[in-house]
């Protein structure tokens, strides 16, 4: 389907650095390592380290080497030992398992195919396991007076011509699940609607997400689970006895829960990530941390505490038009998220203290002599 924008145009044009290889989903040749964008209404020009055959490289480790998403033999804090593991795709997510990172695109990529595949590229190029998207069926989701309010925006002068305009397609699906099966990332939705989960089901998802606004529709829950999958569950707005309730219904078999704050940008002082604990402690089921925060060491700290998880919306520009636009990252932004995570995970280490071989020389060096104990 058509978008609304040209990723051709190159007015106001700005450079931001990625410090990672990268390319573009498009049939371009030449190489280069910056990210352009424009300001503006977000026309995208470029990204990173175009190739021929437009796939990007899945990022192995970074410029100074720190490897990507290993296998973590320690449990992070918090985390019980016997609690099971979910399996998403080909990754384990639960103890002693890395985070699995998940770009969320959601509705970023404007109606715009193209711009949701370089998205996507960006997400592989960043190092991130898997990338997000929203489905809707529009007239089963929204009242006919909702879709009717004005609202002028690039697709036209009412709220349903914005609905409508956002949503993908059969056609539109079909590319971005090629696109992703070429460059070896996970790809799934949260549907709005039982619809919607039929629709998808068509494509194989390894995982269905359950949406904040979703966890009290019982009906889609059930609908979900009837298709025999792994379920993520978002839990913003939601109150503990709304999460119980949830968790009866889904079952706790291959469940993650999701700790969020449902406002975008939310406020850091509003993110209470100490309840990704409690809540691992409360269910007994693997909890991630989906955050709408601007910055990154809050999610990277998500991890730390205990997050099998952690799910961030990506953008190109957060200029862009769009509701989601501002709370997300940018490639910069979710390049660095990765890179975090994955050193906090091979910082943990097994939590005996010991003394490594290195520090003996600088021990013989900087202590006084004869202060032993």
């Amino acid at each position: 389907m058509s978008g609304i924008f040209n990723p051709t145009h190159a007015e106001d044009e700005t450079v931001i650095m990625n410090g990672h290889p990268g390319v573009m989903a498009g049939p371009r040749s030449r190489s280069f390592s910056a990210l352009r964008t424009t300001k503006g209404m977000g026309r995208i020009t470029a990204l990173a380290g175009w190739t021929g055959d437009g796939v990007p490289e899945r990022i192995r480790s970074d410029k100074n080497g720190v490897p990507r998403a290993q296998e973590n033999p320690w449990p992070r804090p918090g985390v019980g030992d016997k609690m099971k593991s979910v399996r998403i795709g080909n990754r384990e997510l639960g103890a002693g398992h890395p985070c699995y990172v998940i770009a969320e695109i959601g509705i970023n990529h404007n109606g715009n195919v193209d711009l949701a595949k370089r998205l996507i590229s960006v997400a592989v190029a960043a190092g991130c396991d898997a990338v997000k998207f929203q489905k809707r069926t529009i007239d089963v989701v929204y009242t006919a007076a909702e879709l009717a309010t004005p609202r002028p925006n690039p697709f036209g002068e009412t709220n349903g011509d914005l609905k409508h305009g956002l949503e993908f397609h059969e056609e539109d699906y079909a590319e971005i699940d090629s696109f992703c099966k070429q460059v070896k990332i996970d790809w799934f939705v949260s549907p709005w609607d039982e619809a919607s989960v039929d629709f998808v089901e068509q494509f194989d998802p390894p995982v269905y997400k359950i949406a904040s606004a979703s966890l009290t529709d019982d009906h889609l829950l059930r609908h979900v689970r009837s298709k025999g999958k792994p379920v993520i569950a978002s839990t913003g707005m939601s109150t503990y006895e709304e999460i119980d309730h949830a968790v009866t219904v889904l079952g706790k078999d291959d469940l993650i829960l999701m700790h969020t704050t449902s406002t975008y940008p939310a406020k850091y002082e509003q993110l209470n990530l100490r309840a990704i604990p409690s809540m691992i402690e409360r269910y007994g089921v693997p909890v991630g941390y989906s955050g709408h925060e601007t910055g990154i060491p809050t999610s990277v700290a998500a991890s730390v505490l205990g997050a099998c998880c952690v799910e961030r919306h990506i953008t190109m520009d957060r200029a862009m038009w769009g509701s989601d636009q501002a709370a997300s990252l940018e490639p910069n932004g979710i390049s660095r998220l990765v890179r975090d995570i994955r050193l906090c995970e091979q910082s943990m280490g097994d939590g005996i203290k010991r003394v490594y071989e290195e520090e003996i020389p600088v021990m013989k060096k900087l202590r006084r002599v004869g202060a032993h104990v």
